[in-house]
């Protein structure tokens, strides 16, 4: 015969007027957690009481009903409730929904109590972002959703970002297949198609960090923070159709933009109106590009310009600006940190007397119809405009006769049409096939060897000593020696031309420093020959050897060349091993470093233009085998940004800046490999087996 199921019988509800409710002691919650309190009294403002109270009768001694009953379940509530009451939002009496369970249940109060707690589940955060996302579809504003749960509206914004990723990878972290950190890190991409490819390209990877999966859905945009972009400005490139990407959940400086395509239009576009507005001052040509590589002017003639004075009105506003900056200065000398408009502001007045302190230049119009002038963009997204240079084949003839029979030539700059030059950047290396150690690209070696011989030449400057060492090692080589190699000092003085040179030589602290310092005596040197002599006589004997040391710097050539094996032009392959060891001796007189010359290696000026077993070499280096792991599976483009980063401050270089010591050490071997006193830097060293032995080995520099 079957059993009969015994049926179970739920708790009556029933409205309690408030006044009759008391908080059990029973209530196992004593500890703050979750919403407060008075959050808790605004949602129930809001929407009403959700869920009822749990009670209990209250009896006295005998047993009997007080007509009171005590909370066991839902204290919060019933502080909220509370909470309404003591500030007249609802009447005592008010009647309140609640669950009354039997007062001689053998069920402790304690037990409801904390199973009330404990089977409570909040709800996964995709269903948050969801109905988030439902609220705003059915027509509340993110601000009214923030509103309504009395959050801030960025985390509305995070939330409805989220919940806009691909449905598919959504799926995936709902069954936990995804951590959250990584859907936040695929917000910053409204692409579905992407999302969803890089998650497939990682999904099997133990290696799925937040930053990784950033880096690929970005890889083809260009930082807000890039030169370029900050040059047009966001604002301009989202009015054209430009889309910004952005990290909610993380600073991201500003955002990438999708378009790089239109960025660069924008910026040749703006660059043009610039080059135009230069143009029409009458000057022959403009040449506008987002950089311009250093020492472009060589060979070019300066001219000189006449400074313009400040009218009495500019005189009158600087002296004014400088009393505000004094006396905010010292009003706040004391304070640990200013105020944010006082910072503000005194930031606006160093910006207003530097515009004013800049003083323009003003040029005779019959060489400005001869000249031209450089338009840029510096690092932090500014123009920067070099005007006044005359090129060798603009220059008027010479009237040797000096008569009046001359042909005379004239340029009217009203008429004359400007040749205006708008430049671009270089087409990103292609990616090698063969991932195999090669030899370092010659080009590639010209231009890092182009950063050695600037941070020499900077270096030599600041050693007179030196200098004056390795002029006598060249005078004495000339008159006793008689050598034929150049060395790597040219010594007539002739200043070499960086025809190959990276993007970043013109912004290094070594091209910096040369040119500062160039300037500094190009201010002080006379131009006729008599007054030279006088003015160089004058000079007491710590600034001649400071002035001998510039000079002699701009000598300093520690340049590679591919060796000419035939005679008449270039340099032999003996040169340029002389060349080499000499600049390698001229360091380390100087304690040249190039870490402390401020190179590091980027994907521009090193890893996107060598193979990926040279990159992975390199993190090994500088990184350790673990950081080689952690990227050597790769692919070119990724593997060049992470080596960036993995390296920004490991102090390691490439072979052709580093010292031969340093170079044999990095390589697992002894710095003298054949026998002789000092070893080629590794990145020239081959078989050789014809090599010309090297002359007398004490001299420390040769040159022409």
């Amino acid at each position: 015969m079957a059993t009969a199921v015994q049926k179970i019988t739920l708790s009556c509800s029933r409205d309690i007027p408030f006044n009759k409710l008391v908080l059990s002691q029973s209530n196992v919650r004593r500890i703050k957690a979750g919403v407060s309190v008075e959050d808790l009294a605004e949602s129930i403002a809001r929407r009403g009481l959700i869920q009822s109270l749990h009670v209990r009768a209250v009896l006295d001694a005998d047993g009997v009903e007080t007509g009171m009953f005590e909370v066991p379940a839902g204290g919060r509530r019933y502080r909220a409730l509370e909470l309404l009451v003591k500030q007249k939002r609802l009447n005592k009496t008010a009647p309140v929904p609640c669950i009354v369970s039997d007062a001689a249940s053998g069920i402790l109060m304690e037990e409801i109590s904390y199973a009330e707690n404990d089977e409570r589940i909040p709800p996964h955060p995709l269903d948050q972002y969801r109905a988030f996302q439902a609220m705003r579809d059915k027509g509340m504003s993110e601000e009214a959703i923030a509103a309504a749960f009395l959050i801030d509206v960025n985390i509305v914004k995070q939330r409805l970002r989220l919940a806009s990723v691909s449905s598919v990878l959504l799926d995936v972290f709902a069954e936990d297949g995804m951590e959250l950190k990584q859907l936040m890190a695929f917000t910053v991409s409204e692409d579905h198609a992407r999302q969803e490819q890089v998650w497939e390209a990682i999904r099997n990877s133990w290696q799925k960090e937040p930053w990784q999966i950033k880096r690929m859905l970005t890889e083809t945009t260009v930082r807000a923070s890039d030169k370029r972009a900050v040059f047009v400005g966001i604002d301009t490139y989202e009015a054209a159709g430009g889309i910004v990407l952005r990290d909610l959940f993380e600073s991201d400086d500003g955002g990438w933009l999708q378009d790089v395509g239109l960025l660069d239009r924008l910026v040749a576009e703006k660059l043009k109106v610039i080059a135009d507005e230069i143009a029409a001052e009458g000057w022959k040509w403009v040449d506008a590009a987002v950089s311009i590589p250093y020492g472009v002017t060589h060979g070019m003639r300066r001219l000189p310009g006449t400074v313009l004075d400040m009218t009495d009105e500019e005189r009158a506003t600087r002296d004014a600006l400088q009393v505000e900056y004094n006396r905010l200065s010292e009003e706040y000398e004391h304070a640990d940190e200013l105020p944010d408009a006082v910072d503000e502001r005194l930031g606006e007045i160093e910006a207003a007397m530097e515009a004013l302190d800049n003083r323009p230049v003003s040029y005779d119009p019959a060489e400005i119809a001869i000249a031209g002038a450089f338009a840029a963009i510096d690092a932090h997204g500014a123009v920067i405009i070099d005007r006044g240079y005359v090129r060798p084949e603009d220059e008027l003839p010479v009237d040797v006769a000096g008569g009046d029979d001359a042909p005379e030539e004239s340029v009217d700059p009203a008429i004359q049409r400007a040749v205006i030059t708008i430049g671009g950047q270089g087409a990103p290396a292609e990616e090698e096939e063969d991932d195999g150690i090669k030899p370092l690209p010659e080009r590639l070696v010209i231009e890092l060897t182009a950063h050695r011989t600037l941070a020499l030449r900077d270096a030599v400057a600041n050693h007179p000593h030196v200098a004056m060492t390795a002029l006598l090692h060249k005078l004495v080589s000339d008159i006793f020696l008689h050598r034929p190699a150049t060395g790597a000092l040219e010594a007539n003085v002739r200043q070499i031309h960086f025809a190959a040179q990276a993007d970043d030589l013109k912004d290094s602290a070594s091209a910096k420093s040369v040119t500062d310092r160039h300037e500094r005596w190009g201010d002080h040197i006379p131009a006729d020959d008599e007054a030279l002599w006088d003015w160089l006589t004058a000079l007491d004997d710590d600034h001649r050897m400071d002035l001998l040391a510039h000079c002699v710097s701009y000598g300093i050539n520690a340049l590679y060349e591919r060796p000419n094996p035939y005679s008449g032009s270039g340099i032999s392959e003996h040169g340029l091993e002389v060349r080499m060891r000499q600049a390698e001796r001229l360091a380390r007189a100087t304690g040249l470093d190039m870490v402390g010359a401020s190179w590091r290696p980027t994907v521009g000026n090193y890893f996107g233009r060598v193979t990926k077993a040279r990159i992975v070499e390199a993190v090994r280096e500088g990184a350790g085998e673990r950081a080689a792991q952690l990227i050597d599976h790769m692919k070119k483009g990724d593997m060049a940004k992470e080596a960036e980063r993995l390296l920004a401050d490991s102090g390691w270089l490439p072979e052709p800046l580093r010292s031969a010591e340093s170079s044999g050490e990095m390589a697992g071997e002894p710095a003298d490999q054949d026998g002789g006193d000092e070893a080629l830097p590794a990145f020239l060293s081959d078989d050789g087996d014809d090599e010309e032995p090297v002359e007398d080995d004490e001299a420390l520099l040769a040159a022409e």
